[in-house]
């Protein structure tokens, strides 16, 4: 019997499921409906970035010139307004003679916070250079010694007062909120009821209000004369103010350890503080790295607040720069960008370090 054979014919290759082609077809024209909204929604677009470009860039005016600016409105952007008020906003009523004291000032405070990003500098020097930090921030920006000339706290504004307020905010509020949690779980009924009510109160309430407490209230109480700087009273709220909401966060990690860790840790005879600080509190804080530092982002984000109680941060100094010179004060827009640019450079390195931290914990779980 003769064997025969037939060709198969040849079959298209299979699509590719990943690169750019790919994930379009998949999440932007999966669908007629879906592909029409995205026609729809990369027209109106591109239709912003062309009047943005027309507007920002082909039109605009770069020179600090006031008087090309005010034959520039409503045609072009001018970003010399950014030249010329720029060191105003960012240094805020700080001498301007004295900046660069402002700037070693950030520079000493950021320090410490680069380190602690690292895992290499988890040492337990890290700790002194926390506290070196924080003191040469404040002797460069206070002045009085070594001959530098005194600056009062009301002068301090622009970015060192943002990342001040933020940087010592987020170091307090931290350890508290670790301990509030902690408490809130605690089998003692008067250590627990502390707990939540300090929690529930401090969240039942604006961050505004406990500003205006802070700054209008709070001396009421005092002696005359024993008033704290109105600069600590305002990062005392703050840190209260994140502490709680974060003590939140670092419950629900809590929560997501079983209960046969902490029997484990009893069985090999580690008492309650051993046993968290070794097993309990690196799984929990594991657990909820994005809340907390969703909740510092949005620390930074809030210090904005504290121009109502006349502490004229980086948003606040916009208007001290631009408020009371009628030549610059059309030009707000451009100098709102300028500080979204700051905003959005702080916050897009936390999440970034934030989503490292991550990968770095899964992997580490994984092993």
């Amino acid at each position: 019997m003769d064997a025969t054979s037939t060709l198969i014919p040849a079959r298209a290759a299979p699509r590719r499921t990943t690169g750019a082609a790919a994930w379009a077809r998949t999440n932007l024209f999966a669908s007629i409906p879906n592909a029409i909204a995205t026609l729809l929604l990369g027209t109106v677009l591109a239709w912003l970035a062309f009047q943005f470009i027309r507007w920002g860039i082909a039109n605009a005016v770069f020179r600090p010139d006031a008087d090309m600016c005010q034959a520039a409105r409503g045609i072009g952007a001018c970003w010399g307004v950014i030249a010329e008020k720029g060191r105003f906003i960012l240094m805020g009523r700080y001498p301007s003679a004295e900046h660069w004291r402002a700037v070693l000032a950030m520079l000493a405070l950021l320090a410490p916070v680069v380190a602690s990003c690292n895992p290499r500098c988890w040492k337990p020097w890290l700790a002194l250079a926390w506290v070196a930090g924080i003191a040469l921030f404040f002797v460069l920006m206070r002045g009085g010694v070594f001959g530098l000339a005194r600056v009062p706290t009301d002068q301090w504004g622009g970015l060192p007062l943002t990342l001040m307020l933020t940087v010592l905010a987020m170091a307090m509020a931290f350890p508290i909120a670790v301990a509030v949690a902690l408490g809130r779980r605690s089998t003692m009924p008067a250590i627990r009821s502390l707990c939540i009510i300090y929690i529930e109160l401090i969240r039942g309430v604006p961050l505004i209000s406990l500003l205006f407490m802070a700054s209008f209230m709070f001396p009421l109480f005092l002696p005359p004369g024993m008033s704290p700087d109105v600069l600590v009273r305002v990062l005392v709220g703050i840190t209260l103010f994140a502490a709680a909401y974060m003590a939140e966060i670092v419950r629900g990690g809590l929560q997501t350890v079983g209960k046969g860790q902490t029997e484990a840790a009893d069985s090999i005879g580690l008492g309650y503080w051993q046993a968290q600080r070794r097993i309990v509190l690196p799984q929990a804080l594991a657990a909820v790295v994005p809340g907390i530092m969703n909740n510092f982002i949005s620390l930074l984000k809030d210090t904005s607040l504290v121009t109502i109680v006349s502490l004229y941060e980086l948003t606040g100094a916009l208007w001290l720069a631009l408020g009371s010179d009628p030549n610059w004060r059309p030009f707000k827009i451009e100098a709102y960008f300028f500080i979204a640019a700051v905003y959005f450079a702080l916050c897009f390195s936390m999440s970034r370090y934030s989503l490292r931290l991550e990968k770095r914990l899964a992997r580490s779980r994984n092993q």
